[in-house]
């Protein structure tokens, strides 16, 4: 019989070979993509978030949440029905100032909404607490201020806000809202009627957000038009950096899907 030891070693030397020179390109992958995000960072540029592919870097329940396509899908079924709502949150740092662009697609029943500056809550799975651009598929609340689990709406949609401090009279949070409304809020402007900001938000299609958020100053775009502005002199219940995330919300069956998630640090 032939001996093929000396085939056979080859063929085995050969695999571990190409198995380490698959290791390595994956490792300088993502020792590239970490030295791009510090660069980025440090010169106040851009930066992808989402990668398209996986979850890296974000947490969430896989039963609302997935990667389809390089898009990031959360949906609510039937059969999936919410208790409370659910975010999947971008763990990997707590921005301060910075600007956030994305783009989403909503269903008509959607409501969804995007953190930021927000603390996890440990007595909710996958809850956060704060600042959120609020968004819903009939665009009756898109853009808004809407402080989730905290003081709740601080501007509707085409408002310009000042939030006044807290007055020492109020106990509790809860004693300073009415009708889902933060009540020491001092409307200064307005951005706009109400059918001319909706004409510029899409149903059923793609719509880019932009954030800024600037010392106590926040500003809600949508395709290129302000939405909403809020600064927040409450220095007792404002926030000034925390976690991203963005929900799914209780109701009936609905879809949200991000894409093209980008962050940039302001100095």
């Amino acid at each position: 019989m032939k001996n093929n030891k000396p085939l056979k070693y080859c063929l085995i030397l050969s695999s571990v070979f190409l198995i380490f020179l698959s290791c390595k390109n994956q490792y300088n992958q993502g020792k590239q993509g970490s030295i791009d995000e510090s660069l980025a960072i440090a010169e106040n540029q851009f930066y992808t978030i989402f990668n398209g592919i996986n979850l890296e870097g974000w947490s969430g329940d896989s039963k609302y949440w997935k990667v389809e396509n390089g898009i990031l899908i959360g949906e609510v079924t039937s059969e999936t029905i919410l208790k409370n709502n659910s975010f999947i949150i971008y763990e990997k740092e707590q921005p301060e100032d910075f600007e956030l662009k994305l783009e989403y697609r909503v269903s008509n029943a959607g409501n969804s909404g995007i953190n930021y500056r927000s603390k996890i809550l440990d007595a909710i799975p996958f809850a956060l607490q704060g600042y959120q651009y609020d968004i819903d598929g009939k665009n009756r609340f898109t853009g808004q201020n809407y402080e989730e689990k905290k003081r709740t709406t601080l501007a509707y949609q085409g408002e310009q806000v000042v939030i006044n401090p807290m007055p020492n009279s109020i106990s509790s949070l809860r004693d300073n809202v009415l009708k889902n409304c933060w009540q020491t809020r001092n409307v200064t402007a307005s951005l706009g009627t109400s059918e001319n900001l909706k004409s510029n938000i899409k149903s059923d299609d793609w719509n880019q957000v932009h954030l800024i958020v600037k010392g106590n100053r926040m500003q809600h775009f949508c395709n290129g038009v302000l939405l909403s502005e809020v600064t927040d002199l409450d220095t007792v219940n404002s926030t000034f950096k925390g976690y991203l995330g963005v929900q799914v919300h209780v109701g009936p069956p609905m879809k949200i899907e991000y894409k093209n998630i980008k962050l940039k640090h302001l100095k």
